[in-house]
């Protein structure tokens, strides 16, 4: 089970380097890496919803071999630690993810099946959706009491990309069920990258581009309308 779900809701990590990494920063005080936690802080209280292409390539340590997968998303803000999230996949093939009041449903259209459960249940087969709870939802007072957070560099992510801040994230006591984290937030405090090493070496990377923040985003773009006779499988 978790061979399947990593995939699709590792989109929900948001946002390693797939091109040049930024150099590394020339102030690395802490003073310097709260002003960046508090512009994430102000990001995720702005920010009701979202736009994006995705793009996502996973690594397995053991075998050497990178998957890469590129589609659509779109966000809407939730109360709490939660947010209602779906991911169209259109590479490698057609697959829908869906998040919605703690539920969710992954719609595989080449096999006519649906699955179905509790969002928390599912992330937990995954590191990944730890890093969406982090980058989007995860207070800067919450990061600093569960992770050592450090810079590590600063610049572009890639030719024409906005200026980010490379930040990384080392959880306390090792009980995050991943090595680290690591996030590149814009200048305004918009997380466009992530990447989560778990403590295999597997690794998963997102990248977001052409972000519409606060775009028009209605529950009925989120929900997935499953077509009859879709097998569901209950999670």
């Amino acid at each position: 089970m978790k061979k399947m779900f990593a995939p699709a809701l590792a989109a929900l990590m948001l946002l390693a380097s797939l091109s040049v990494a930024p150099p590394r920063a020339q102030a690395q005080g802490p003073g310097l890496v709260s002003s960046i936690l508090n512009k994430m802080d102000r990001n995720r209280r702005s920010l009701a919803s979202l736009r994006a292409n995705i793009y996502m390539e996973k690594y397995n340590a053991q075998l050497r071999d990178t998957d890469k997968y590129s589609g659509d998303m779109a966000y809407i803000a939730a109360k709490g630690r939660d947010a209602n999230v779906r991911v169209d996949w259109a590479k490698p093939a057609q697959e829908f993810l869906a998040v919605s009041g703690g539920q969710y449903t992954l719609y595989r259209p080449r096999l006519n099946q649906a699955y179905q459960g509790s969002a928390k249940n599912a992330k937990g087969k995954g590191a990944a959706g730890n890093v969406l709870s982090m980058a989007f939802n995860m207070s800067g007072a919450q990061a600093r009491n569960q992770f050592n957070v450090e810079l590590v560099g600063e610049g572009e992510l890639y030719k024409g990309s906005p200026h980010v801040w490379w930040l990384k994230f080392t959880p306390r006591g090792g009980n995050q069920g991943f090595q680290f984290a690591e996030v590149w937030v814009a200048d305004d405090g918009m997380p466009i990258q992530s990447r989560v090493t778990e403590k295999n070496g597997d690794a998963t990377t997102v990248r977001l581009t052409n972000i519409q923040r606060n775009a028009r985003v209605s529950p009925s773009d989120i929900n997935i309308e499953l077509p009859a006779g879709t097998k569901i499988v209950k999670g």
